[in-house]
């Protein structure tokens, strides 16, 4: 009996020693792949950092690219003529991005060799905020140079609208509102450049002052509109009779002006004529009123008529009362008369 408590004792010792055993076995299991857990998380924490680095590091060379593009088409504004703008912004887009041809047009159905744009080309359309103010054709340009292309064209677009504006801006500044040709004031620093181009170069120059045959007449009978109507019609005659060099402005009132350059005595009175006839002929439709009118002209010629600005209007402006003297209508050069 004594034996067998003995025993059963030995069997649940060894019992008790075997399920300690597996319990401690089982918490070092556990222990180890908590540490393993938290090594791999920690080494998850690690490599997600450097990812963090990696992506900060790639962004802001990135970041930093975009600037330098940003910074670098500020050259390009400074520019206020298309081209050279086209040229900086060409210069600047072959130094930053991977490009195989790129051409500014006005028109889609051209390119710069007077081509079709074939399928080959992509196309970047220019615009401000009313119009489009032209396209960039291109072609060879990988998707990973696809943003920077994008910014330097943004950039383009936004120099060739403060082009524009310019350009807006300069006309207004010398053109008469109503007549849409220069004003007293700048045509009159385009003659003096002129004159003294003439002198440099030893050639003639011709000038032209015109006046409106009875003009106070036109506004008494038919209105100061019909009689704006009839000076912005007699501004069209005088440049659909002269040349692209020749300068025309409105001198005061009625009267206009026309610097012909290169031009001697009797070839400024065949303009002149050109221009009388063509008024005459001409039947001015202003509202409800249909009216002709004539005018009157007065030629001066660099240098036997003078050799100076005043002179030469003062000459000019001589002829121009001696035509209205002699009824009208008519073509006088000083120097066929003696004063």
């Amino acid at each position: 009996m004594f034996g067998i408590l003995v025993i059963i004792t030995f069997v649940f010792i060894g019992l008790m020693f075997y399920l300690v055993k597996v319990v401690v076995f089982q918490l070092e299991q556990n222990a180890d792949e908590d540490v393993l857990k938290a090594k791999r998380t920690f080494q998850g924490i690690i490599e997600q950092k450097d990812k963090a680095y990696s992506e900060k590091a790639r962004l802001e060379k990135e970041a930093m690219q975009i600037f330098t593009l940003y910074e670098m088409t500020k050259d390009i504004s400074r520019h206020f003529n298309e081209q050279e703008a086209f040229n900086l912004f060409h210069q600047k887009l072959k130094e930053n991005v991977t490009v195989e041809d790129c051409q500014l047009v006005a028109d889609l159905g051209e390119s710069s060799k007077g081509q079709i744009i074939s399928g080959d080309y992509s196309v970047f359309t220019l615009k401000s905020k009313e119009e489009n103010l032209g396209f960039l054709i291109h072609k060879g340009v990988p998707a990973k140079d696809q943003e920077k292309f994008n910014i330097l064209a943004h950039q383009f677009a936004l120099a060739l609208r403060r082009i524009k504006l310019y350009k807006d801006i300069e006309r207004l500044a010398v053109t008469d509102g109503l007549t849409e040709v220069y004003t007293r004031r700048y045509f009159l620093e385009r003659f003096e450049e002129e004159v003294k181009r003439a002198s440099i170069k030893k050639i003639k120059l011709s000038f032209l002052m015109l006046d409106t045959d009875h003009f106070k007449m036109i506004n008494d009978q038919h209105g100061h509109l019909t009689g704006d109507c009839v000076l912005k019609e007699v501004a069209v005659i005088i440049k659909e009779n002269i040349r692209e060099i020749d300068i025309v402005g409105r001198y005061g009132g009625e009267e206009f002006c026309v610097v012909l350059p290169e031009t001697d005595l009797e070839g400024a009175r065949l303009v002149a004529e050109r221009i009388r006839k063509a008024t005459e002929q001409r039947l001015i439709k202003a509202y409800d009123t249909s009216i002709r009118i004539t005018i009157s002209i007065g030629i001066s010629t660099y240098p036997t008529g003078g050799k100076g600005v005043e002179e030469l209007i003062d000459k000019a402006d001589w002829s121009l009362y001696r035509a209205k003297t002699q009824g009208r209508n008519c073509v006088v050069a000083f120097g066929q008369y003696n004063p």
